[in-house]
């Protein structure tokens, strides 16, 4: 028995060492195929409209389809009431009025705020999400008595709504000024809209981004760059509205020549920004997606352009999106997700309970080729993904990845080249990954988040062997200095490293480390400033190689 078979039958990671080197490496190097790196940025872009008004279950599905989430929200179930409860909380469990509400809630059937159809009764709320929950019980009764309903309401329930709507006057008027106010914003918007059935948006992000070091491994030669990237998005309904969503997303941006990852420059993907993307200023189409609701608690994705296997797996992570997000390719979210630079695909996102979910995700890459299949592509990949919520504040997700390359090449971009080469045996290999998110909302202002991968790349026809690694830890600090929609961000990682193998030239040597901080500023709902930098030590993993600065000032624009 060999030892490659040793370490599959034991699964042992003893058996896996890493070999010597044969030539000590002074460069980093980009993948033998610059061409090959993919430039569809709309795996890393948010998307302009939510999924949140289809089944229960869309609220919270993938990425590709986020709202623009923040620390502060990132945990928190979708709530028809828009005041978080943790800002005032003045009517608590215990209350007389509290218990009236919820007691006439269950008797009436009336559904209310959250997802079980209740207004979460263990917890405190303010006295505006107090008089909505109001609100609506009054609504369901009036419904009920103008039917001639069966269901009456007693005496002493209307005693009961009386004392409350007399307590809560206030605030059932200024919830009733809201619903107003909404109703004729609503009816603007629908005579102004792009279409009765087409509804148009997009962003721009802009950036100026400038950088330092890393000489080698590339040459150094650096300029400061202003770049954008702009996407347009299209969105209707096939069926139902409810039900349904088909999306058209076209994207366009000027930062060209792989930006500071080319070999003039910086010479390694550990520098590629979230937002860059090169289409020589014309616009592409980058997504085409359909989702559709079987049930409340099944979805089905089908993206034959765009597609990669966060567009269905949650990637856990409130820094993917290219406009408020991390600035690196890297820190968005796990590169698991991004194995196999896949194009097309689809998958289901089933919500097992309240708090479990499962999901899976199948994808292809040239999908789209005459020379590529379903099941028989050169590139593809199968995820499935439990994303679970054990509290309100805390949600986890484990992932299992199962993919195939006919060059045994892991294709993620974003950290060394041997690893995402997989030390460059160039055979086809089965890919086995595992990964694991965390992210863990300590207080209403503070978040943590974490990640962390392995993957192992077996060659079919040898016995070449890889195990590679990834991990990344962030603290996240919402609202500071009183100013709603502020976030400082944190984040310390390692990407990619080839960690061990058999049959390869050699391991990576180096240990990089990535660290990086923005400040995003909340200028309104639609628009945002975020300066940032982050720094790579030993780039490439390569400890003879110089340390990497990248700054920039992001601005993102949303309509």
């Amino acid at each position: 028995m060999n030892t490659k078979n040793c370490l599959l039958l034991s699964g042992a990671l003893a058996c896996l060492l890493p070999l010597p080197a044969m030539a000590t490496r002074s460069t980093e190097g980009v993948s033998p195929n610059p061409g090959t790196f993919p430039e569809k940025v709309t795996r890393s872009v948010v998307s302009v409209d939510t999924l949140a008004d289809l089944a229960p279950v869309l609220a919270n599905t993938s990425e590709q389809a986020e709202a623009e989430v923040t620390e502060a929200n990132f945990l928190d179930y979708p709530m028809a009431q828009v005041t978080p409860v943790w800002q005032l909380r003045d009517i608590q469990p215990t209350d007389w009025s509290f218990q009236a509400l919820q007691s006439l809630v269950k008797r009436y059937g009336v559904i209310v705020g959250y997802p079980d159809g209740t207004f979460q009764g263990d917890r405190p709320l303010t006295r505006y999400e107090f008089a909505a929950a109001l609100n609506s019980v009054l609504d369901a009764i009036d419904q009920l008595i103008e039917s001639g309903s069966e269901t009456i309401p007693t005496q002493e329930d209307l005693a009961t709504l009386e004392r409350l709507g007399t307590e809560f006057s206030a605030e059932l008027a200024e919830t009733q000024r809201q619903i107003e106010s909404l109703e004729v914003r609503t009816k603007t918007l629908e005579q102004k809209q792009f279409s009765p059935k087409v509804k148009l948006g997009g962003q721009v992000i802009l950036g100026v981004s400038t950088a330092a070091g890393g000489e080698p491994p590339g040459r150094g030669e650096i300029e400061t760059v202003l770049s954008h990237l702009t996407l347009i998005q299209l969105s209707s309904s096939l069926v139902d509205p409810k039900r349904d969503k088909l999306q058209v997303g076209f994207v366009a941006g000027n930062f060209d020549d792989r930006g500071f990852a080319n070999p003039q420059a910086l010479n390694t993907n550990m520098t590629l920004l979230s937002y860059q993307a090169d289409t020589d200023n014309q616009f592409e189409l980058s997504s085409l997606e359909y989702r559709f609701a079987v049930s409340d608690r099944l979805v089905f994705t089908f993206k034959p352009v765009g597609f990669s296997l966060n567009s269905v797996l949650n990637s856990n992570s409130p820094y993917q999106s290219a406009r408020d997000g991390a600035l690196s390719r890297f820190a968005g979210a796990s590169p698991i997700f991004k194995i196999g630079s896949l194009d097309a695909g689809g998958g289901l996102d089933f919500l097992l309970t309240n708090r479990a979910r499962l999901q899976v995700a199948y994808g292809v890459r040239n999908g789209n080729s005459s020379d590529g299949g379903l099941f028989s592509a050169d590139h593809r990949a199968l995820g499935v993904q439990l994303l679970a919520t054990p509290a309100n504040n805390l949600r986890t997700g484990i992932a299992y990845v199962n993919a195939f390359a006919r060059n045994g090449r892991l294709d993620t971009f974003t950290g060394s080249n041997n690893a995402d080469i997989s030390g460059g045996f160039n055979e086809p290999a089965t890919i086995h990954a595992v990964n694991g998110t965390l992210a863990w909302r300590v207080t209403p202002k503070i978040t943590l988040g974490a990640w962390g991968g392995v993957t192992l790349t077996d060659s079919l026809p040898s016995d070449a062997l890889v195990l590679s690694t990834t991990y990344l830890f962030s603290l996240g600090i919402s609202d500071l200095f009183g100013r709603k929609g502020d976030l400082l961000a944190v984040m310390v990682g390692q990407p990619p490293r080839l960690r061990a193998g058999l049959n390869i030239v050699r391991a990576d040597e180096g240990s990089s480390m990535h660290y990086e901080a923005f400040y995003r500023f909340r200028v309104s709902n639609r628009v945002s400033i975020t300066p940032g930098f982050f720094i790579v030590t030993d780039p490439g993993h390569i400890s003879e190689n110089n340390n990497i600065f990248v700054g920039s000032i992001r601005t993102g624009f949303s309509f």
